[in-house]
């Protein structure tokens, strides 16, 4: 049995990419997961399918963030899968991303990027605490955004310093339960979302150059992570923000 068997778990954005590696991760170890996705109804059936056939269990749950109720529907999804029973680890995943510089950067994008990166992940904790069982988990998913500049993504890395922000306070006030709250920041990463710069091989070349470890990365890579924190290694763990990037311009490398 894995080190989550009796365990439950909710993955937010759990149909693709990382949230789909951490959904597969998390069902391998023996959770029953909660796969949250927005709108791909395939994407998520094909989630649960890979996990049911790999002799896990798992649901799908529906609800696009930064519509109005969606963090209800999430939660009348999830308490119906879990038919009573409370939850362990919750990764906030979903995350929406941008490529504007400060000049392009509308009123209305800005605003999306932070209802859904930043807004959504804080309410949906906030619900989730009547539910989260003593020594459980919360997992945020930041980004290496917030360490160093990019200028193409300034709302972006806006957004995922705020989400990183909360990990600290969280974490001194759930600590009297055993809850650890901890924030994962992947660099760049190969899935759908990061396609349309990770398919430029001199993008990539570039990505390869400033990281210590030679590669981009890949879903699992960031899962293995999260799998560490949700398990009981990660009990000591709490208030931080885990780097998963390869060393990803740590300096001049050579």
């Amino acid at each position: 049995m894995g080190v989550l068997a009796g365990r439950t778990a909710l993955v937010t954005g759990g149909s693709r990419g990382i949230g789909r590696a951490v959904a597969l991760r998390l069902a391998a170890e023996g959770a029953l997961v909660a796969v949250h996705y927005g709108g791909n109804d395939e994407a998520a059936k094909e989630t649960v399918a890979r996990i049911e056939e790999a002799g896990g269990r798992a649901f799908t749950v529906r609800a696009r963030f930064g519509e109005a109720g969606a963090v209800d529907r999430l939660f009348e999804g999830l308490t119906e899968g879990l038919a009573g029973r409370g939850l362990d680890v919750l990764v906030n995943n979903a995350g929406i991303s941008s490529v504007n510089p400060i000049a392009q950067v509308s009123p209305e994008e800005f605003d999306r990027l932070l209802a859904i990166n930043v807004s959504t992940p804080f309410f949906v904790i906030q619900r989730a605490l009547p539910l989260l069982n003593d020594g459980g988990r919360i997992i945020n998913m930041g980004s290496t955004a917030s360490r160093f500049a990019v200028t193409m993504q300034i709302g972006y890395t806006i957004s995922k310093a705020a989400l990183e922000a909360m990990a600290p306070s969280l974490a001194n006030e759930l600590g009297g339960r055993g809850i650890t709250v901890n924030t994962v920041a992947p660099g760049a990463v190969r899935t759908d979302m990061t396609a349309g710069y990770t398919s430029i091989p001199e993008v990539v070349a570039g990505l390869e150059a400033i990281t210590a470890l030679g590669r981009l990365g890949e879903p699992e890579d960031v899962a293995d992570v999260v799998g560490f924190l949700a398990g009981p290694h990660g009990r000591w763990v709490t208030g931080q923000t885990i780097d998963v990037s390869g060393g990803t311009y740590l300096g001049p490398i050579g």
